[in-house]
């Protein structure tokens, strides 16, 4: 979902961006939001610290979310820095807060939802940018509601989840994003 927002985000910027720039850092927000994650869930299933990709209990959640709120620290410290892009800046800064409020829900043995908060957040963001840069976004907000509600269907659906989980999962992605945009707006 990140490398998701920072795609709209240059398809949308008003900014001249060198390409060069954006596809360098497209290339290492893939390698690093996508690439390195699926490498580290096989290190933690080989060590034996995770029984599956689900993470069904909050005790396998700990360790994930600690390793992507590392992975997130190197995001915003080496590639979306506030010199250069500060509305990517603040959106990985959200998604931090977002993921260090899920790893204190895992410790205190809640499980949010991490789909909605991935999901809720980019949703967020997406408003966030429509109103900066005074776009008619309607269509990629309204498919983006149904894809939190198809999100929030399946989660339900697959007994993932309960209703709070899932509320409190939107809510964790959201609001971060909400309250850090007038930093950047």
């Amino acid at each position: 979902m990140p490398l998701l927002g920072v795609i709209f985000y240059f398809q949308i910027t008003r900014r001249d961006y060198p390409q060069e720039i954006i596809w360098a850092k497209l290339f290492s927000l893939f390698i690093l939001t996508v690439i390195l994650p699926i490498l580290l869930y096989f290190l933690l299933k080989t060590l034996g610290r995770v029984e599956s990709i689900y993470l069904k209990s909050t005790k396998e959640r700990i360790i994930p979310l600690l390793l992507n709120a590392a992975v997130i620290l190197i995001v915003i410290q080496r590639i979306v820095t506030p010199t250069q892009v500060l509305e990517l800046y603040y959106f990985f800064i959200g998604i931090l807060i977002s993921t260090l409020s899920c790893l204190i829900l895992a410790i205190f043995r809640f499980k949010a939802s991490i789909h909605m908060i991935a999901v809720s957040g980019v949703f967020m963001f997406f408003v966030a940018l429509s109103i900066h840069f005074s776009l008619n976004i309607n269509v990629t907000l309204a498919f983006m509601c149904l894809v939190i509600g198809a999100v929030a269907s399946s989660r339900l659906h697959l007994n993932a989840h309960t209703v709070n989980e899932l509320l409190i999962g939107f809510f964790i992605g959201l609001f971060p994003q909400l309250i850090l945009t007038p930093y950047w707006l």
